[in-house]
């Protein structure tokens, strides 16, 4: 190093002068910095267009129809409508879309790649013309040639990887701040600590005081000012027009929700202070848009990998279920559905899964047992079993059960008639069909059909 900036030779008009040494340097590392600018400027356009174009509409619609082209059940009503032309003519106006999109950031990196690779043939080759016209003028020795040639190459390349690795510490941090920000937004949901009260009967009493509702982004309150007050321990029916707040009301009550006002009790405590995983497990329940997971049978019974035998079959059985699982190759251990096992997977009939979904919730034995139209799949026959055998499948829990059809309300022993996000009657179903309001119309409007 010494000799690089203290040369004394003179030759053919070349001076070795520290002046002319810091100046090759200089511009080395000057090519090798911009070399690293243009590379950091190229990942911030390609990943500033990647985030731009993954919240555009056209995103959106390439993601739906992804979704929509891998699943089975949506390709019978594609074909018998059909809407085969209409999907694929739009499909292709996307990808065309998506592919000029892909071009444009293409054309980006090559650009940028254009320039940043000469640039850094240019700081190599120009290390090795340093090093050379040195040895040349015999300020430094052959043996110092290859040393210095190999360690300006190994320091331009340094620089660049130094330079990258300052640019993806500051994406770093960006987004190091963001999911700061993230975590440090005050809790939505009450995170509550008291343990639920273990009662051997089930019974519960439960108390909606001024309890309004309004889902997120929206202005019209779903449940208004709902006050009720009711025993839980046996059969309780919730009936009502479509949008009248029955199923809110139930996701109130298993706190997939807070109330927007007013608060809820379960024995006389504000079920936001209690423990949420705790109060979670007092439900088990079968909603209308209800999922059954490619997993084996026993695993998505109990959503777990270890499963109790014995408490598996009896649910089955409970649900209905107990011929179809004689008739499974490989009992519980028989996957649902082909999606992780093309072999021995079985495909279960829309019934069928529903069935597999009661059957969930009552291996689930929590005190609670919902079921919104858990018959809704089934047909008439399936639907009188499930009917016959409520009590069965049931069992000493408490019911709450969500129905259109009147019919199925005869076993509850209570009843309420949601209409406007209110209760406007409650009662037994004799009690109700004899006096004059909305449960009375909408039982005379299913009769007229149904010969009841």
């Amino acid at each position: 190093v010494p000799k690089l900036f203290t040369g004394v030779r003179r030759a053919d008009g070349f001076v070795g002068s520290m002046g002319c040494s810091v100046l090759f340097l200089f511009v080395i590392l000057f090519l090798n910095v911009m070399n690293t600018r243009l590379k950091n400027r190229l990942y911030r356009i390609v990943v500033d267009e990647i985030n731009k174009n993954e919240k555009t509409p056209l995103d959106v619609r390439k993601r739906f129809y992804l979704d929509l082209f891998a699943k089975a059940d949506t390709q019978k009503d594609m074909r018998m409508c059909p809407q085969e032309a209409i999907f694929l003519k739009d499909w292709e106006t996307v990808v065309r879309k998506a592919d000029a999109v892909k071009r444009k950031i293409c054309c980006t990196e090559a650009g940028y790649t254009f320039l940043c690779e000469p640039l850094a043939v240019v700081s190599v080759w120009l290390g090795y013309a340093f090093s050379g016209i040195y040895g040349y003028f015999g300020i430094i020795s052959i043996g110092e040639i290859v040393v210095f040639a190999s360690s300006i190459k190994r320091v331009a390349q340094s620089i660049v990887q130094l330079g990258e690795n300052l640019g993806f510490f500051k994406e770093c941090g960006s987004v190091a701040v963001a999911f700061r920000e993230f975590m440090e937004l005050p809790r939505i949901r009450h995170e509550g600590t008291i343990p639920v009260e273990k009662r051997r009967d089930n019974k519960f009493s439960v108390e909606f005081d001024h309890v309004s509702f309004r889902y997120p982004g929206t202005k019209d309150y779903v449940i208004r000012d709902l006050n009720l007050s009711f025993v839980i321990g046996e059969r309780l029916a919730v009936v009502g027009r479509n949008g009248s707040g029955k199923t809110t009301f139930i996701k109130l009550l298993c706190r997939l929700y807070d109330v927007t006002e007013g608060c809820i009790k379960v024995n006389g405590i504000d079920i936001r202070k209690y423990d949420f995983q705790e109060y979670c497990r007092l439900f088990g329940a079968v909603f209308q848009d209800f999922s059954i997971f490619d997993f084996p049978v026993g695993e998505s019974l109990a959503a777990s990998e270890q499963v109790d035998e014995r408490r598996a079959k009896e649910a089955l059985f409970r649900a209905g279920l107990a011929e179809r699982m004689a008739r499974l190759p490989e009992g519980l251990g028989t996957p649902v559905g082909k999606s992780f096992h093309q072999e021995n997977g079985v495909n279960f009939s829309g019934g069928e899964k529903q069935k597999l979904a009661i059957a969930r919730a009552i291996y689930r034995d929590a005190p609670f047992v919902i079921m919104d139209e858990p018959t809704a799949a089934l047909d008439p026959e399936a639907e009188m079993e499930v009917y016959a055998g409520f009590d069965r499948m049931v069992g000493n829990k408490t019911a709450i059960y969500i129905s259109h059809r009147l019919a199925s309300c005869k076993f509850c022993e209570d009843i309420l008639v949601f209409d406007k996000g209110c209760v406007v009657q409650h009662g037994t179903h004799e009690e109700l069909v004899g006096q004059e309001g909305l449960y009375r119309r909408l039982w005379e409007a299913q009769a007229k059909y149904y010969g009841e």
